[in-house]
């Protein structure tokens, strides 16, 4: 069976981090299935999802290697085409992905005791993002 549903946040952009753990778990209980699995999807180009433990030091230390690794100031050909800016933010975006797939047995997500389902919007203004959860399972 496949049940499908959606989260929506208010986000700010700049790297904005936000705990999706207890909503997705939320959607995976309210679909009453067992066991299967579970795919978060952003339908963005600057926005992403991964895994981390989300505690103010980890945070901080992910903010801190994108700066690094793709830091807004730098010149992007994205935004000498389109002016907008926000070519750091599809850089980042891309490198860790549009989509996380969490297992799930006995109605309850399989993560890890210090790991986190976490959202990053990565545009440089506030936005209005809705993420799609697919659950599969029996």
């Amino acid at each position: 069976m496949v049940v499908s549903a959606e989260i929506t946040l208010q986000t700010r952009g700049h790297a904005d981090m936000h705990d999706v753990t207890a909503a997705v778990a939320e959607e995976v209980a309210r679909a009453g299935l067992r066991d299967g699995l579970v795919t978060i999807f952003c339908p963005s180009a600057t926005s992403a999802l991964t895994t981390i433990e989300y505690e103010d030091g980890a945070l901080a230390d992910l903010r801190r290697a994108f700066d690094e690794i793709a830091p807004p100031q730098r010149e992007y050909q994205h935004n000498r085409r389109w002016g907008d800016g926000n070519g750091h933010a599809h850089l980042r975006a891309a490198l860790l992905g549009p989509s996380l797939t969490v297992p799930f047995t006995d109605g309850r997500l399989r993560l890890g005791t210090w790991q986190q389902i976490v959202f990053i919007d990565f545009d440089n203004r506030p936005r209005r993002r809705t993420l799609v959860v697919q659950i599969l399972g029996e």
